[in-house]
């Protein structure tokens, strides 16, 4: 089973688990295995069937220009990597 790595900020819909391990080929069906076991997770992460904006996902250490459509294998390892922000802009 593929284990998918959970943001800090989502951990209350995963019981404060920090990884879950699902099966799946592809990262959409991860994200459908989580909602089964926690109901709620997937309408937090996803929108119109595709990862919301703000969101990208890495799988075995890679970010998916593919997102949710991203295969995966059994011993993947797959990160749901919320987008960063804040800072300040050396332009000005």
């Amino acid at each position: 089973m593929a284990t998918v790595w959970i943001p800090p900020l989502m951990r209350s819909l995963t019981q404060g688990q920090e990884k879950v391990e699902v099966p799946g080929e592809t990262v959409l069906a991860l994200i459908q295995a989580i909602d089964g076991r926690y109901p709620g997770f997937a309408a937090r992460v996803l929108q119109d069937g595709e990862l919301k904006p703000g969101l990208s996902v890495a799988v075995d250490g890679v970010v998916s220009p593919k997102g949710v459509r991203e295969r995966v294998r059994a011993d993947s390892e797959v990160h749901i990597v919320p987008a960063m922000s804040g800072g300040e802009s050396a332009l000005g």
